[in-house]
């Protein structure tokens, strides 16, 4: 069996290394989605070196959370001494702290709480005993608290922002991001899988940058394969991954997955109104918290359209896997072999390929910008869409580089499995797309016309008028 390997995460892991070799105490607050590997970075970092680490329970009882971390407490504590059982949370935390003083060492003790959303439940009391821990004891006994959680709002909320005995208590904080491309294709590289970048942005476009998925990913099996094998067949991992998804992440998850099910339908995004229209739900902080923490957590996120106000932003569904799920997976009743090569052969894989590599090109912007050399030029990347009137025809803009030095770059992106070719009628389109935005935005600016593309522009009498030109490739860069 391959050893585990921690692929990237350099940033993340100097933040560690300096928590447990600071002259202090500290808390460390590791968040981001489910399966993006928190609990893998923390136990590759401290290994061995971890005192105690207890997960929480999933929909577990008080009691029996306290049942379980007795028994990893005992197991630390070894025979030197027995571990009653705690009727609360403070007596759990008593008896922690009567261990760890018996202990005669110089070195700093890690405590590595894990899914800290499912211990601390509503009325369990453990955030108020976790805060006495800390404030009365391990913070002046040299102690790396980690604190880490798969819900990233309650994270932020119940912690992070907390006004009572944790507030301010956070020393550093984790945001563990999903792997860009560059990263995908070093972890492949690392586990001597032979992908070359169209295929790592195939099976990008499916499961994102999440590890946890992309640990299944089989060496001698192309991007087609790998995607019927782990989420076509049964027994795959990614067959039903989004019955658990949102349950293990949100209370009333129902709701998260109705918002997530109205965002799928409309590709481009919704406002908030049509996202209300489509779900029913009221207009009030219900919605607000269910649209935050699927932002926070990564399933959604924020755009605003060109010159739009904040009632007019767009939500889209950018989880790559959710977008999957509901195009393709849920769709499908039976494993039938062959079934994806079929399906992607589809009007609808086309249409499908077509939104999933502008959601990539949308969260590689800073890779966009540094291809067109504007790496330091201020830029805010949006949308445009207009409907028509007597004077001017509808059109709609993928992207936008709205820059400081009075340049615009309307960005055109097309996922092709070959250079792309410019016609006449095509290069018209785009020039019809640059004079309805200049005459409906009023800019001043001056506008390039910029395509992004899997393997580029095919050179002929059309491609000429095109002002930047950019491959996959450039995506890629770390």
């Amino acid at each position: 069996m391959m050893k585990s390997i921690l692929t990237g995460r350099e940033k993340e892991i100097g933040i560690l290394n300096e928590a447990y070799h600071s002259k202090e105490s500290e808390m460390v607050a590791v968040f981001g989605r489910r399966r993006v590997g928190k609990t893998f970075l923390v136990r590759s970092v401290f290994n061995d070196k971890i005192n105690l680490e207890f997960t929480g329970v999933q929909n577990a009882s008080t009691g029996e959370q306290l049942e379980s971390f007795q028994f990893n407490l005992q197991k630390y504590a070894g025979k030197k001494e027995e571990v009653l059982q705690p009727k609360k949370w403070l007596d759990a935390f008593f008896s922690l702290i009567t261990i760890l003083e018996t202990e005669q060492t110089s070195r700093k003790r890690i405590i590595f709480f894990d899914e800290l959303p499912w211990i601390a439940t509503h009325r369990s009391g453990f955030l108020r005993a976790f805060g006495y821990f800390w404030n009365n004891w391990a913070s002046k006994n040299n102690i790396l608290l980690i604190i880490c959680g798969s819900a990233a709002s309650w994270m932020i909320q119940k912690v992070v922002k907390d006004k009572g005995g944790l507030h301010n208590r956070i020393t550093k904080r984790i945001y563990l991001k999903p792997f860009t491309l560059a990263e995908t294709e070093t972890y492949f590289t690392d586990r001597k899988i032979n992908l070359n970048r169209y295929q790592t942005i195939l099976i990008y476009m499916v499961m994102g940058g999440i590890p946890h998925y992309l640990k299944e990913v089989k060496k001698g099996k192309g991007a087609i394969q790998n995607i019927e094998n782990i989420c076509f067949l049964d027994g795959g991992l990614l067959n039903d991954e989004f019955e658990n998804l949102y349950p293990a992440l949100f209370k009333n998850a129902g709701n998260h997955i109705q918002v997530i099910r109205a965002l799928a339908s409309k590709w481009k995004g919704l406002t908030r109104a049509e996202i209300i229209k489509l779900t029913k739900f009221t207009n009030g902080g219900g919605l607000t918290k269910i649209l935050n923490e699927l932002e926070h957590s990564g399933f959604i996120s924020t755009y605003y359209p060109f010159g739009k106000l904040k009632k007019d932003m767009l939500y889209r569904l950018t989880d790559e896997y959710s977008l999957f799920y509901l195009n393709f997976i849920e769709k499908q009743k039976r494993s039938i072999k062959g079934l994806w090569q079929a399906l992607s052969q589809t009007q609808k894989f086309k249409s499908w390929s077509g939104y999933a590599y502008e959601n990539i090109c949308l969260k590689h912007i800073s890779q966009i910008k540094t291809a067109l050399q504007i790496g330091g030029v201020y830029t805010e990347p949006s949308s445009f869409t207009f409907q028509g009137d007597d004077t001017h025809g509808g059109t709609q803009i993928d992207l936008l580089l709205d820059r400081n030095d009075q340049i615009i770059n309307l960005c055109e992106i097309k996922f092709y499995n070959e250079q792309f070719t410019i016609t006449k009628a095509y290069l018209e389109k785009l020039r019809n797309k640059r004079g309805v935005f200049k005459a409906v935005s009023k800019s001043k600016k001056l506008v390039f016309l910029t395509l992004i593309t899997t393997f580029g522009v095919k050179d002929n009498l059309y491609s000429t008028e095109i002002d930047n030109s950019l491959t996959m490739d450039v995506l890629f860069v770390g």
